[in-house]
């Protein structure tokens, strides 16, 4: 399954980082969260993955196009005009960067790489949350339930948008960041079939709000429920507490 990241967003609650690079680039350790959450997948043998950019994506561009320049060691032959890399410690990763407009919304962006994703099963999440979630255990409940659409479902405070259960994981309704404490929210890491195309109309559309409601309204969107580790990097705040983690030697999402 190829792995789509949603990485355009403007990051606006990060302008001491965000004038200068996009949210998924801001740092971990050494790394930006975007490496990390790739990281995540990888270290279950996904390794294609989809990146959609809008705002500053030419930086997760020079990233990438740099990557194996920065992590080698290279002899260079400033006559010959040659430049041997003598080592290769860099990830199996084949990336595709799509940018997918400035101002489109996150349904918006799905839709855009679909002709990357064709007719097959795809995973998706954002580029500024971490977990410690099985993804193929993720896969296979998704397999098992046989529908078009499955969200991980988290519990954090209440901030994020809330889900209504029917009988067993079946979603009933999705309600976009309600008032009030607690309760299962969408914590991203989804398992999506191609169908799911059919419920976006194009860029303006914000994949949490009609998709998603749609998807539950009519029976195809379910839960896996993750009640262990998972963040959300949304703050400066957010980002030293995942610092900490890190620096700490024990960070949850740390797999590899």
């Amino acid at each position: 399954m190829k792995v789509v990241i949603l990485a355009g967003g403007l990051g606006t609650r990060f302008r001491e980082e965000t004038h200068s690079k996009p949210k998924p680039m801001i740092l971990i350790g050494d790394k930006p969260i975007l490496w990390h959450i790739m990281k995540i997948y990888s270290f279950y043998g996904f390794n294609e993955f989809i990146i959609c950019l809008g705002y500053k994506g030419h930086v997760i561009k020079d990233f990438f196009a740099n990557y194996p320049l920065h992590a080698s060691d290279i002899t260079v032959d400033l006559q010959k005009n040659t430049t041997q890399y003598l080592s290769s410690p860099v990830e199996p990763w084949k990336i595709t960067l799509v940018h997918t407009g400035e101002e489109t919304m996150t349904g918006g962006r799905i839709k855009r790489i679909q002709k990357y994703i064709g007719d097959e099963p795809f995973l998706l999440t954002y580029g500024d949350g971490l977990t410690n979630v099985n993804i193929p255990e993720v896969v296979k409940f998704h397999q098992d339930h046989g529908k078009f659409a499955t969200l991980t479902a988290v519990q954090p405070t209440a901030r994020f948008g809330s889900l209504i259960f029917g009988n067993g994981t079946e979603i009933t309704k999705f309600q976009e960041k309600p008032k009030g404490e607690g309760g299962w929210v969408n914590g991203g890491f989804f398992v999506l079939q191609p169908q799911v195309f059919d419920y976006i109309d194009g860029d303006p559309t914000h994949f949490e709000k009609e998709p998603l409601e749609q998807l539950a309204a009519s029976g195809q969107l379910h839960a896996f429920k993750h009640a262990d580790f998972w963040y959300a990097m949304d703050t400066l705040r957010d980002q030293q507490q995942l610092q900490k983690l890190w620096d700490s030697g024990q960070a949850p999402w740390k797999i590899w």
